[in-house]
């Protein structure tokens, strides 16, 4: 008895079952028996009219119980049954179709009731031990779904792995056990994606009761049933297995992991204080005979496990699964670095039954960036940005015109003309008293820019007269003499326009009716600025107009020059947007003072005269 107690004590560890309950029998000279509960390995399912047997789990570490040893001790083995819904046990006797053999117990075939619990148990005269197992019996509707071609199975699929572009064969699950069992040799029938043999192709075909693949490849994957039949007592029987075949990478291929990151010398930039991460990846190929693998970090040479600080924690996950060869990631999480963490050695290792690899993660302090100055500096970017936008935005004309004074060219020292503005209007009362009286009045005396007005300064004799106007010492007899004939307007009007540096256009809706003068400036206005460039014109609105009522020429113009609007009373002041808009597309005077315009005046009538007297000998203004 004694050297029993420490076999079963193993036999508790190793089966993991509960802790044994002492049950005494009703007869005290019965030795106590050790009821381990019910196994950890859980139920067995079958489907009903299949054949099925049961294992007793005592008999599972032959190191514990072994079936020839425990007979040769004098121990019987007996079978129990718990109906399903019911507590009593009921003990199994041996029939056609519930049949013992060795440590088994076969069901042939099982039927619904025999769902339940099974109990062995295990005694002589001196020990006693008992297990329990489930068993449960499935129709077939509970495990096939209807409208399925795949044939129905209890139990869980058997892996089976197949090396890319390799042979191997597969044989069904349990045959062995059925063989033992049957009276003559089982037959198999194989089946995949609900198509029997013969295969598609001659790469798979059953050789006896085995399938045999001679060249494996991706879309032989999947599950493949086999379908054992045998007989017993007159009875055919049978049971459905299924496989599932993956395919992995040939053999033949390195099965060595390597690490992919970190690089050789490659460093980890981490901050004081904060929280660090250390990627460790690796390529961990799959060995058929040992699976298993690990990648892990060493702190100093320890594992995190051995470690006292509580900051290091580590992970892996999967990140690519290439035929059972893995890429597989271990971070490393610590928090709070510190400084003297630096000095430590952090070292990244793989490992797989083939071999294994390490690496060294160098690490380096990151210089911290001032964020809050950095922070402030951009948000006062921003203001800065938007506050000249909106300077910008109110304000560019007069920027404009400040730029203009500081940068601008000066166009009295670049060309020979002898006009900045040529002014062209309708003329009748309204419109000529706006010009001679307004525009005239600011542009010369304001803003010192000479002005060319046709029916001042440039009829014959005209000059002579604005002349005597202003000094009457000078030709105190000129009287002024008679118009010219048509031509001669017309040649004078293309002169004098063209002398000029801006053609200034007074839009409104009497302007340029056709055969008018207005009209012959306008079109030598823009003949003058289409050819050479050398003429800009500017149209002012007066008074709206409607566009159907302006001429062709003045709605082509109208697209594509500047307009300035006159707006009445609000645009008299000489700090309002008209006369600002109005100097920006004026030529730029530089150092231009309130009183030149009189001498400048007075300069271009001089000029005009000396023009006049030459047009007169050469005949372009004739005599009366």
């Amino acid at each position: 008895m004694a050297p029993f107690v420490p076999a079963v004590l193993l036999l508790f560890t190793l089966i993991g079952g509960t802790c044994p309950s002492v049950s005494q029998s009703i007869d005290s000279a019965d030795p106590t028996c050790y009821d381990w509960g019910e196994s950890n390995e859980g139920a067995v399912s079958v489907l009903e009219g299949e054949a099925v047997w049961l294992s007793c789990p005592l008999f599972s570490h032959p190191s514990v119980y072994n079936y020839s040893s425990t007979q040769s001790a004098g121990h019987n083995l007996f079978w129990y049954q718990i109906p399903e819904g019911q507590d009593l046990e009921q003990p199994i006797r041996q029939s056609s179709r519930l049949s013992k053999q060795r440590e088994r117990l076969w069901l042939l075939p099982a039927r619904a009731e025999d769902s339940g619990q099974y109990i062995c148990l295990l005694r002589n005269k001196s020990s006693c031990s008992k297990i329990a197992m489930g068993l449960k019996v499935l129709r077939r509707d509970q495990v096939t779904p209807a409208g399925s071609c795949e044939p129905p199975v209890a139990t869980l699929p058997t892996p089976a792995l197949i090396p890319l572009q390799e042979g191997k064969t597969l044989d069904c699950p349990d045959l062995k056990d059925a063989t033992s069992m049957s009276d003559s040799p089982p037959t198999v029938s194989w089946s995949h994606k609900c198509k029997g043999p013969p295969f598609w192709n001659s790469d798979r075909e059953p050789w006896g009761s085995s399938l045999r693949f001679y060249t494996m490849v991706d879309h032989y994957q999947g599950l493949y049933y086999c379908t054992v039949h045998f007989q017993r007592g007159g009875r055919q029987l049978n049971f459905t297995r299924a496989v599932n075949v993956t395919a992995i990478n040939p053999t033949r291929m390195s099965k060595t992991p390597v690490i992919l990151h970190p690089h050789a010398d490659q460093v980890f930039q981490v901050k004081s204080n904060s929280r660090a991460a250390l990627a460790c990846r690796a390529t961990v190929p799959f060995v058929v005979d040992d699976p298993s693998w690990d990648v892990w970090w060493t702190v100093d040479g320890q594992t995190l496990e051995k470690l006292s600080d509580q900051r290091f924690s580590q992970s892996n996950r999967v990140l690519k699964d290439d035929h059972m060869d893995l890429t597989v990631e271990n971070l490393l999480l610590i928090q709070d670095f510190r400084s003297d963490d630096l000095r430590r050695r952090f070292n990244c290792s793989v490992k797989n039954a083939r071999g294994s690899e390490s690496r060294r993660a160098l690490l380096s302090e990151e210089a911290s960036l001032p964020s809050v100055e950095l922070g402030c500096g951009l948000g006062v970017t921003l203001v800065l940005m938007l506050l000249l936008f909106v300077v910008y935005h109110v304000f560019w004309l007069e920027l404009l015109l400040l730029y203009r004074s500081w940068f601008g060219t000066d166009e009295r020292f670049t060309d020979e003309k002898d006009f900045d503005v040529y002014i062209s209007y309708a003329r009748n009362g309204e419109e000529e008293q706006f010009v001679l009286n307004t525009l005239r009045g600011v542009l010369e005396n304001e803003f010192g820019y000479s002005v060319c007005i046709f029916d001042r300064d440039s009829l014959p004799g005209g000059s002579e007269y604005r002349l005597h106007l202003i000094h009457p010492s000078i030709h105190p007899s000129v009287h002024p003499p008679p118009p010219p004939p048509p031509a001669a307007i017309t040649d004078e009007t293309l002169s004098f326009v063209s002398r000029s540096r801006r053609l200034l256009v007074v839009v409104s809706p009497g302007y340029a009716s056709r055969g008018s003068q207005a009209l012959l400036e306008l079109k030598a206005g823009l003949q003058g600025m289409a050819l050479g460039g050398h003429l800009r014109v500017i149209l002012v609105q007066y008074k709206p107009v409607q566009r159907q009522d302006l001429v062709r020429e003045l709605r082509k113009a109208q697209v594509a020059l500047a307009l300035v609007r006159w707006q009445g009373e609000k645009s008299k002041e000489l700090s309002s947007r008209f006369w600002k808009r109005l100097r920006v597309e004026l030529p730029m005077r530089r150092g231009t003072r309130k009183g030149e315009g009189a001498s400048g005046t007075e300069g271009a009538l001089l000029r005009m005269t000396s023009q006049n007297s030459t047009n007169s000998q050469t005949g372009l203004i004739s005599s009366a």
